[in-house]
């Protein structure tokens, strides 16, 4: 059987940034942020946060990372972990209401070897996938098209939550 492969070779400027700034941890300092709307944080729970990713794979990535600075799952308490798991599901209603996507990759890379581009602070990936998204360009022309700009994504995902916070509180 033929093993197809990605090319990604947008996201290396992703990892070698990452690398250079390794006192600095990308969430530990969005969340210190007074503005959250320059990195792009949507929500934020009790024990984690979402944010979109500056370099995405696909529109509409997002990041789901607890608050607590932790490379693995096993270091967070039962608490925690549920609060990221809910957390994750509320980013997927949100980009469910927003983009509509057909499907998604949710995943984890824990360590380097993995594909963690910031192995220190544990995330997990939601990447909306629609049928079709992938096309000739990255091939062709070393090109990935994302259909819409962070800033107006973000705005629509922060309408979204507000609507569904006032919906909550009825």
């Amino acid at each position: 059987m033929k093993m197809d492969t990605l090319w990604a070779p947008w996201r290396i400027k992703y990892i070698e940034s990452a690398l250079k700034k390794k006192n600095k941890c990308i969430f530990c300092e969005a969340l210190k942020a007074k503005n959250n709307d320059s990195d792009y944080v949507v929500f934020k729970t009790k024990h984690s946060f979402a944010l979109l990713n500056i370099f995405p794979y696909n529109n509409g990535h997002m990041m789901v990372a607890p608050l607590k600075h932790t490379r693995d799952l096993s270091y967070l308490s039962d608490g925690q972990t549920m609060d990221l798991m809910k957390a994750i599901a509320k980013a997927r209603g949100l980009l469910d209401k927003v983009l509509k996507p057909h499907g998604y990759n949710i995943g984890i890379n824990i360590s380097r070897s993995a594909g963690a581009g910031i192995p220190g602070h544990l995330h997990v990936h939601i990447v909306p996938r629609w049928i079709g998204d992938a096309n000739f360009m990255p091939t062709t022309a070393g090109t990935k098209v994302l259909s819409q700009s962070l800033e107006e994504l973000y705005k629509q995902l922060k309408d979204a939550q507000s609507k569904t916070n006032k919906r909550i509180r009825r």
